[in-house]
């Protein structure tokens, strides 16, 4: 008689990612309740490293008097400009370089010979150009912004695999058609995963920004409390970057289940 054999166990998880709720939650209130431990202690000093109580109380400070809505919706309104704006011309240009080889053999030596330039290098340069005022901040945001989605763009449409187009073709789909129904889904998730780095871009080119010639904004905020060795208040303005980023992430996360829902 055959002996049986056990049950193999399923294997085919292919590293699907599984919700931890509880775990980031877990992270931060085990960092955050050390931190405000070692402050209680003593064994940090208030001015160098103040506590979270008290960054929470600087919070609070910035709601009653009326300047937390200022600074936010100040960063928020040159965030969103400019990088809409950098980001429409980089998947113009970034969309052109996938599809056609004349624009890509132009377009890449430009790229790859500006883009390692650091963006808080040509602010001066903006400001000559546009005046300290808002549009001399909005074109570093959209200028930073800009290359990383070009690059996104274009080796995003490499990613997508050719025999879906060559069976687009073979079918006698119209170009249009192929571009617009095989290339771009096809390519949506790098460009997405683009928006993800370009919204970190934009945020730390807003605090460079901010800081030459700002009366409102999270980096003009910054700078004044560190000038006045106001620690509190400077941390105060780093968790709100940290929030806006976590917010953000949260946006863009839900326009990827949105637009890739054809992935899940």
């Amino acid at each position: 008689m055959a002996e049986r054999t056990a049950p193999v166990p399923f294997r085919g998880g292919g590293f699907q990612p599984r919700p931890r709720r509880l775990v980031p939650v877990g992270v931060f209130v085990a960092v955050i309740g050390l931190w405000q431990l070692a402050s209680a202690r003593g064994w940090l000093p208030a001015l160098f490293m103040p506590s979270p109580w008290q960054i929470v109380g600087a919070l609070g400070d910035m709601i009653d008097s009326g300047t937390l809505g200022k600074h936010i919706g100040a960063s928020l309104s040159r965030i969103a400009l400019g990088w809409v704006l950098g980001t429409s011309a980089g998947l113009a240009i970034g969309l052109a370089m996938g599809i056609f080889s004349a624009a890509r053999a132009a377009g890449l030596p430009v790229v790859s010979a500006l883009f390692p330039i650091p963006k808080i290098a040509l602010l001066p340069l903006f400001i000559l150009w546009f005046g300290i005022g808002e549009p001399s901040k909005v074109a570093t945001i959209g200028f930073g912004v800009f290359f990383p989605t070009v690059i996104a763009a274009y080796t995003a449409c490499d990613s997508v695999p050719r025999n879906l187009i060559r069976m687009g073709q073979s079918f006698g789909l119209p170009a249009a058609a192929i571009v617009w129904k095989i290339l771009v889904p096809g390519a949506m998730p790098g460009i997405l995963a683009g928006f993800r780095i370009t919204a970190s871009i934009a945020l730390i080119l807003v605090v460079a920004a901010e800081m030459i010639g700002a009366q409102y904004g999270i980096g003009a905020f910054i700078l004044s409390a560190g000038n006045l060795m106001q620690t509190d208040q400077l941390l105060a303005g780093v968790a709100l970057l940290s929030l806006l980023g976590l917010a953000v992430s949260a946006v863009l996360g839900a326009i990827e289940r949105a637009v890739l829902r054809w992935r899940l």
